[in-house]
């Protein structure tokens, strides 16, 4: 069966491009996602459709199985999922999620604190954006639901706590992934003596949409900016109406389980620190071994770099799980409900099971149509230097928005804004790569189709469309703004002047969005 590519034709863009409009059209998720990885399938089969139908089951089956070994990094991922969701049941039933939400109602005093504690707690676990979702959405969410906050709300603070933090962090498996691909481009540009971490740092204040998008957030906990759709569940959350009930029970739901009344506070915090610190542990652990076989020099930055996420996430979780059995135990829950907690656990996380395969097939199509590498053809040409930060922040947009991952599009562009930058523009390479991280965040905030945006609809028990509709309005905000700061910032080559035009643009965004939350 031959494989046909399609780098070099706009014909690469329609799988994920139909895949997207339909989700936001239709609402239905995994129809839209068939509907791409079909209309990709017949595309590289040459529109043979006993061929697309190998092709599609030859995909998923590489999901889970490729090269004659078991493909551990997604079977993992679901393993994390399942064994977080266990956790969550767990804590439900036993009554210490009820205890946290009533303890957290008498020290948070308002709407406003909880939706500012939830944005800190997710700027401070920022080790994984995956992690960072789904961890701190079972923290959050008892709190969020006892003020009535919308679980489309609460998706929105997870999902613009998690990647934005992990970018701009070197000690996260985002910055070890970026300072590992930033050290290949610069030695590859003969750039011998420059310190990748260095580098890193030096791009942090570059890179305008994961700082304005987190400030954005800020002032949206602060002032009740809520615009767009959010503004509706916002309303019908204040009914008691957390999530649309006409589309059904959204994914990592923990509804309607008994709950014993002896819980307590620590049943929550305990196996959650737990969790966070035998992850943690686990990521470091994995990454000294790997640098030891490797017989490089040990250092925190390196072994992030080399670290196994997805098996820390799975080890980290069953430490989790195994805590919280015992504290379930050590409380006397009946074994029925313990049981009943393990179940319900392993069932409200198979609709975010479903679309994560869905989406990883998508991917995989995406892959073998080369939509990134069209994409990233787009790039060439002749465009003037003082426009190519502001380019490659839009074109890598363009490119994560359509494959749905924010790390494929750090391998594909990366490398082609040094290139690019290179000869008489050389200057402009940092602004360049830090436009690149800047523009895949956004890219990968609007996408339905990114495993992150999946996994904080989940980590929210919010309908995954809901949450891509209601984000999608502060991330085009944001993302308007930084393009404003990467063309100030080409044309003076000052990043001080990029920052002082987004802070200013911010500035006037928010008195205007002030302005109309005050209006009845």
């Amino acid at each position: 069966m031959t494989i046909l590519s399609y780098a070099d034709s706009p014909l690469s863009i329609f799988p994920p491009l139909l895949a997207i409009v339909l989700a936001i059209i239709s609402r239905r998720v995994l129809l839209s996602l068939g509907s791409g990885i079909l209309a990709g399938a017949l595309l590289v089969t040459n529109f043979s459709i006993e061929h697309a139908g190998k092709y599609i089951a030859d995909t998923v089956t590489g999901l889970f199985w490729s090269d004659g070994q078991l493909s551990t990094w997604n079977i993992y991922i679901l393993l994390f999922l399942i064994l977080l969701g266990v956790m969550t049941a767990l804590m439900t039933v036993s009554g210490s999620a009820k205890v946290f939400a009533q303890w957290a109602k008498v020290h948070v005093k308002s709407r406003r604190d909880a939706k500012v504690l939830t944005m800190i707690l997710g700027i401070v676990i920022f080790i994984d954006d995956y992690f960072n979702s789904l961890v701190v959405g079972s923290v959050a969410r008892p709190l969020t639901d006892r003020y009535y906050i919308s679980r489309a709300k609460l998706a929105y603070l997870l999902d613009s706590t998690a990647a934005p933090v992990c970018v701009i962090s070197p000690v996260s498996s985002w910055g070890a992934y970026i300072i590992a691909l930033i050290g290949g481009i610069l030695t590859t540009h003969g750039f011998h003596n420059v310190s990748y971490l260095g580098t890193f740092v030096e791009m942090i204040p570059m890179n305008f949409y994961a700082i304005f998008s987190l400030l954005l957030l800020f002032c949206v906990c602060m002032y009740g900016l809520d615009v767009g759709s959010m503004k509706q569940h916002e309303i019908n959350a204040q009914r008691g109406e957390l999530y649309d009930p006409i589309k059904g029970t959204p994914p990592g739901s923990i509804a309607d389980l008994p709950e014993e009344q002896n819980g307590k506070v620590s049943g929550l915090f305990i196996p959650i620190a737990i969790l966070v610190f035998a992850t943690v542990s686990f990521m470091i652990l994995t990454g000294v071994q790997q640098l030891q076989m490797e017989h490089l020099p040990l250092s925190l930055i390196k072994a992030f770099e080399k670290t196994n996420v997805s098996l820390s996430l799975v080890l980290g979780s069953s430490t989790g799980l195994i805590v919280t059995l015992w504290l379930a135990v050590k409380q006397k829950m009946p074994a029925d409900k313990i049981k009943l907690a393990i179940l319900h656990g392993i069932k409200s996380m198979l609709p975010a099971i479903y679309i994560l395969i869905f989406a990883w097939t998508i991917s995989g199509v995406i892959g073998h149509l080369q939509t990134g590498k069209y994409m990233a053809t787009l790039a060439s040409g002749n465009i003037h230097f003082a426009l190519l930060p502001a380019v490659m922040f839009v074109l890598a947009g363009i490119t994560s928005f359509s494959t749905g991952t924010s790390w494929g599009t750090f391998g594909i562009m990366l490398p082609i804004a040094a290139d690019m930058s290179m000869g008489t523009h050389s200057s402009m390479m940092v602004p360049m790569l830090a436009a690149v991280l800047s523009g895949s965040v956004f890219g990968d905030h609007c996408s339905p189709i990114s495993d992150t945006t999946i996994l904080s609809s989940t980590g929210a028990s919010c309908h995954h469309i809901d949450h891509v509709t209601t984000q999608l309005p502060y991330a085009l905000m944001a993302a308007t703004i930084s393009m404003f700061g990467y063309l100030v910032l080409g044309l003076t080559s000052s990043v001080m002047w990029g920052l002082v035009t987004c802070c200013t643009l911010f500035i006037g965004l928010v008195a205007i969005l002030k302005y109309k939350a005050s209006k009845p």
